[in-house]
């Protein structure tokens, strides 16, 4: 510990005077955030942990937090220092960071937990803050009323409106210090909403979800998802979440999955005072050990034995070292998690590690939002945990809009492919994203041409299944015009216009995920979605050789035209030239289909785009470009998620397919209904001539959006008369677009060079 303890990092350089208390997001994968929230004593990474420091008792030095882990912030009390007049003296004089020796970001309670514990504080509500100010604080705590989980409605109704009434002399007490705005409600759903909707009006710079204390001691884990799913949508965006007393790493990827930011924690030190060690599934007791559960460095040259030996203070010392190890361990897994998109995984694996942990996760991914829930695969189960969770929730739809918040933040389609695991797969939040968009969407074909009462049904087999079909499909398509094939994945039937699209083309699980018989009566309920319930399916296994010749026989036996089988015996005999024909319907529909599902087209907007197109196709019969009736690139399909880029042509032709008015704001109102396009974003003449060039837009300089904007979609960028400037990528929701002030709001591929009406 020694030769830590001689290494000294540089103390943090402030950030700017402008962004001062700004939080920006630098990766996401749904709503968990890598963000940047920037304080006069450095800028913040989060999700973070901060470890609580008591001024009069120190487990492990502020400056070896900082020196030796990296530490950037940590939270400790103003109320203990305030009440004892040698540390108020020193921290009047000197400041609080001088008192505590640590240079990065010090955040400050205000007593209210001391309030829960020991009963009412003698410090008044602005006197707290002013004290804190005082003191040099990055952070400072307003006094709020603490609930406890046995309170009455009416009782945690009274600690939400006290809360509440006292905000506004707390935010003008803080002055130029940023201000924690915590979030009562016990654990009642209306309560947290109505506390994190009228907190959330005030000038806050973080937001702590407070009071969930008792509920994680208890380890009623799915009250504490409920807290959250009842909290967080109804923030301010652009402000942190401070998951205040949750410092046990078990919780950390369902927290940050769900949108936490910031954590605190004292386990660290107390769970050493009693022997015990944390672990990311759970608590275990030094006194039961004879290996360590996770090797970590300040306990890599000796044993769990040695340790027993050692003296109670030096004990504690190196079981705090290793609990605070394990927790910052934790929090950087998730963070990697959020940046390669799979901190849901993540949270998934968490929760098979404890039974109370599992409860919340089956909760959250079942029942908030009943229409969201594939009964049809709660039939296959091998177990049914996930059935018998829905089954006791008595309110499955008041969590509707809550589930569709998480959903809406998903970006679709994504790189990779997607690893099963289990059941649990089926209600990933991106998944059932893109199940929706493609259930939206996708329109079947509507002529009464040949083939149109059927619908060829492959299954069997893993893709790529242009492979396979490629030469089957000009045969199908020339001959039975009107014949649908759509393909079985692990999560859902694809068209198989959409063969290669994630994540339904990139499950990677056992060959007996594929192999699956289709279970006809769940398969035609799935197709009324698409209003073709009651076509005549025609399954085909893919596995094995033969495929042509089997799906021939299985399309004769079925009696659909006896051409596809029997060339002699068409009218229309496929001649090498209608073989061409066929192939570029097959492209055209390809193409067409994408935009539709992904960029939001009309299928009549799509058609007229394309009407005339050409396209540039690889060896292998997969169009790599799209080119218009003049010979403009207007689209790309992607080759690693399956999804379309658009070019600046392309762009061009949308935007005069838009049917609707330029934006004004930002009015939950003006949400694109299905086929009405892509979303603009309005920016301001600041930004126009640096989007003009193919420069990012970055937050501030948005006047106006359509709502219903996602993470990953493709969007116009227009100024406030409507012309077209460029297009690009959202980083945010519309919401989010909406309340950001610091960070790349879009990531522009194309400007237009000059206005384009």
């Amino acid at each position: 510990m020694g030769a830590w303890s001689e290494q000294r990092r540089d103390d943090p350089q402030p950030c700017r005077d402008s962004d001062k208390g700004r939080f920006e997001v630098i990766s996401r994968d749904g709503r968990a955030r890598i963000g940047r929230l920037h304080t006069t004593h450095g800028i913040l990474e989060t999700p973070a942990l901060l470890p609580v420091i008591n001024p009069n008792i120190r487990t492990i030095e502020p400056r070896v937090l900082w020196d030796r882990y990296g530490i950037g912030a940590l939270i400790t009390n103003s109320y203990i220092i305030w009440k004892h007049e040698e540390l108020k003296n020193a921290a009047l004089n000197d400041g609080v960071h001088a008192l505590i020796d640590y240079p990065g970001v010090i955040m400050t309670d205000s007593g209210t937990f001391q309030s829960y514990i020991y009963g009412d504080v003698e410090v008044g509500v602005e006197e707290i803050v002013s004290f804190q100010t005082s003191i040099g604080v990055d952070i400072a705590t307003m006094l709020d009323v603490f609930s406890r989980p046995d309170m009455t409605e009416e009782e945690v109704d009274h600690c939400v409106e006290e809360t509440v009434r006292r905000a506004q002399a707390s935010v003008d007490a803080s002055g130029e210090t940023m201000l924690n705005g915590p979030i009562q409600g016990g654990v009642f759903k209306s309560l947290r909403t109505k506390s994190a909707q009228q907190m959330g009006a005030f000038d806050f710079s973080v937001h702590p979800i407070g009071g969930i204390v008792p509920i994680m001691e208890r380890q009623r884990y799915k009250d504490y998802a409920k807290v959250m799913m009842a909290t967080l949508p109804h923030l301010p965006p652009h402000r942190p979440v401070h998951m205040f007393g949750c410092g046990h790493p078990m919780l950390f990827p369902m927290s940050v999955a769900l949108g936490a930011d910031l954590f605190d924690s004292a386990a660290y030190a107390l769970f050493a005072r009693d022997g015990r060690l944390l672990t990311p599934w759970g608590t275990q007791r030094l006194e039961t050990l004879t290996e360590w559960p996770e090797r970590m460095p300040c306990v890599a040259f000796t044993t769990p034995a040695e340790v027993r030996k050692l003296d109670s203070d030096a004990r504690c010392e190196l079981l705090a070292h290793y609990n605070l190890e394990v927790t910052l361990a934790e929090i950087d897994r998730c963070k990697q998690a959020v940046r390669d998109g799979t901190i849901w995984r993540l949270a998934e694996r968490r929760s098979h590690q404890h039974p109370a942990l599992r409860e919340a996760f089956l909760w959250i991914s079942t029942n908030p939002h009943s229409a969201t829930f594939d009964a049809q695969f709660v039939k296959d189960m091998v177990f049914d945990d996930r059935a018998a969770a829905r089954d006791q929730a008595p309110n499955v739809g008041q969590w509707e809009d809550a589930w569709d918040w998480l959903v809406d933040a998903q970006e679709y389609p994504r790189k990779g492919g997607e690893p099963w695991g289990g059941e649990d797969t089926l209600m990933r939040p991106h998944i059932l994203a893109a199940k929706g968009a493609l259930q939206r969407r996708w329109m079947p074909r509507r002529s009464q041409t040949v083939g149109s009462d059927s619908l060829l049904l492959m299954h069997g087999s893993s893709g790529p299944w242009r492979d396979r079909l490629s030469d089957l499909m000009p045969r199908l398509e020339h001959h039975c015009p009107g014949l649908e094939v759509m393909i079985q994945t692990p999560v859902g039937l694809l068209p198989y216009s959409l063969e290669d699209l994630s994540p339904f083309a990139h499950i990677d699980g056992p060959d007996w995920l594929w192999k699956r018989r289709p279970n006809l009566a769940e398969i035609r309920e799935e197709l009324s979605l698409y209003g073709m319930e009651h076509r005549n399916i025609i399954p085909v296994d893919l596995a094995g050789e033969g495929i042509q010749s089997r799906v021939l026989a299985a399309l004769q036996s079925a009696g659909v035209v006896a051409g596809v089988t029997n060339e002699d015996a068409s009218e229309v005999p496929l001649t090498k030239e209608r073989r061409d024909e066929a192939k570029m319907r097959i492209y055209r529909r390809h193409v067409r289909d994408k935009m539709v599902v992904l960029f939001n087209c009309s299928v009549p907007d799509a058609d007229a785009l394309l009407e005339g197109c050409s396209f540039v196709v690889n060896r292998v019969g997969r169009v790599k470009n799209a080119l218009s009736s003049q010979g403009h690139h207007i689209a790309s399909p992607r080759l690693k998620d399956g999804g379309l880029s658009l070019t600046d042509n392309g762009a061009l032709a949308l935007h005069q397919h838009r049917k609707q008015q330029c934006p004004s704001g930002f009015n939950d109102q003006q949400r694109l209904l299905d086929g009405e396009g892509l979303a603009w974003v309005v920016v301001d003449e600041d930004a126009e001539p640096f989007v003009l060039q193919g420069r990012n837009v970055f937050h501030g300089f948005i006047l106006g959006c359509d709502a219903g904007i996602s993470p990953g979609d493709t969007c116009l960028i227009v100024n406030a008369k409507g012309a077209l400037l460029g297009h690009g990528i959202s980083t945010r929701t519309s919401n989010e677009l909406q309340s950001f002030q610091k960070g790349v709001a879009i990531k522009t591929r194309g400007g237009m060079k000059s206005p384009s009406q």
